[in-house]
């Protein structure tokens, strides 16, 4: 291969927006991928012939970096999400079902009156929510505790922290409760909560995430000059005496590079990090950066099968919220969502798929049986957002000059979401492109 200015390893949304900006400062990009397709973890797949998201996404309307870089590739936003006002509902097998609707009032009274008004909890829990949402995004503690911990301190009864910030926590951190970071939980509130009343809207691809993010930033990098290999797996990174690197390619090759941006998932980035100078440190601790499972099970019933809402959080039962595809024009096609580890992932596909069809038919014995259905098991799908997890994350730039991190695991104070790894994307670039690049501090 010919030499490379920069080059990103890894084209997940991380590596993607770096490759971008990178471009944009007109930096000579070379973009490697391991995998077939670009994405990472977000992107579109084929299944027993059917193109099904390796997951279902959905980002919040506070996701500024990541709506800019759409924009950026001349992605409108309109075509590539269905926003919607934060509704929530919430059905409970055996109870009035949990409703919140955010209000049409400035922030953060649409959120406060929602609140208020919720449906399905007791009057006294709703007046209790109003304060403990407040002390929630006021409260930076220097010392991290369990989301749980947090949620008692401040008095939050039972029925609230099961039926609204159990299941936030969870779906924001993809991390029970009882382990996760209050310091990345409350960064999530606040960022959702505050600012423009629109931060809090959620917004649902219409269509593959592929289509969103990955395919036009493909198009756009090399449309403008940037080199890019699919299914290139890197080996080994080799500093040279003078300086930049040499990279070590499955097959044989090598490439050299003048600056690297290491942008895979944590546990390949510390094998690739281990054999460094200064950095075996770096590779230990994203070692023990645990990881957290997601599960997504899809199920295709007759056309005429949707949900009250485009998405629906039950309680009680192995699914924790459902997606009505119809917004991404696949009608009768529901997506079932597990976050975090828990006992399902001891169960075959087809035991697992069973189980959330009998849990379905419970709440909509109408819809029958479903045509057909596929699961899709991301074992490693974000870090372990775990209490004292910040002090393991790296900076985007490490005491090795002219390599760099990027990916959702860096020291961003979020929780591994999409924004999270694009945010890390767009810093690393921002610095690699300051007058003094290519002489990273010593983090």
């Amino acid at each position: 291969m010919k030499p490379a200015g920069v080059c990103v390893i890894g084209a997940g949304w991380a590596g993607l927006a770096a490759a971008v900006r990178l471009t944009q400062a007109g930096e000579a990009v070379t973009l490697l991928e391991a995998a077939p397709h670009p994405g990472g973890r977000a992107r579109g797949v084929d299944l027993d012939g059917t193109r099904l998201d390796n997951g279902q996404h959905l980002l919040l309307g506070a996701y500024g970096q990541t709506l800019d870089l759409v924009r950026a590739l001349g992605v409108q936003e309109s075509a590539a999400f269905l926003r919607l006002p934060m509704d929530l509902g919430i059905r409970r097998a055996g109870a009035p079902d949990i409703g919140f609707s955010s209000l049409y009032l400035p922030t953060p009274l649409h959120l406060l009156g929602g609140l208020l008004t919720a449906r399905g909890l007791p009057a006294l829990a709703r007046l209790r929510a109003l304060p403990g949402l407040a002390r929630l995004m006021r409260w930076q503690g220097q010392e991290d505790c369990s989301v749980l911990a947090l949620l008692h301190r401040y008095r939050q009864p039972g029925c609230l922290i099961d039926g609204l910030w159990a299941p936030l926590c969870v779906a924001t951190l993809n991390t029970a409760p009882e382990r996760a970071s209050a310091r990345l939980f409350t960064a999530v509130l606040r960022g959702a909560f505050s600012g423009h009343r629109s931060h809090s809207d959620l917004l649902m691809p219409r269509g593959s995430l592929s289509a969103a993010l990955p395919d036009p930033a493909m198009g756009w990098l090399q449309a403008r000059g940037a080199r890019v290999h699919l299914g290139c797996r890197v080996q080994a990174l080799r500093p040279q005496p003078g300086g930049g690197f040499h990279l070590a390619l499955r097959g044989g090759d090598t490439l050299a590079a003048r600056q690297v941006v290491l942008a895979t998932a944590h546990p390949e980035a510390a094998r690739l990090l281990a054999p460094l100078p200064g950095l075996c440190e770096t590779a230990a601790r994203l070692r023990r950066l645990q990881t957290e499972p997601i599960c997504t099970v899809y199920l295709q019933y007759a056309e005429s099968a949707r949900l009250p809402t485009p998405l629906l959080g039950l309680l009680g039962t192995t699914g924790q919220w459902v997606f009505d595809r119809r917004f991404a024009g696949e009608p009768g096609r529901m997506a079932v969502v597990i976050s975090a580890s828990g006992s399902h992932m001891a169960l075959d596909r087809a035991a697992l798929a069973g189980r959330i069809q009998e849990e379905l038919a419970a709440f909509f014995p109408e819809w029958g049986r479903p045509r057909a259905s596929w699961v899709i098991r991301e074992r490693q799908a974000t870090f372990r957002a775990g209490v004292g997890c910040d002090a393991l994350r790296p900076e985007n730039a490490t005491p090795l000059p002219g390599l760099w991190l990027a990916g959702d695991y860096t020291a961003t104070g979020l929780p591994g979401t999409l924004e999270g790894a694009v945010i890390s994307g767009v810093q690393c670039a921002r610095a690699m492109t300051q007058p003094t690049r290519g002489t990273n501090p010593t983090p």
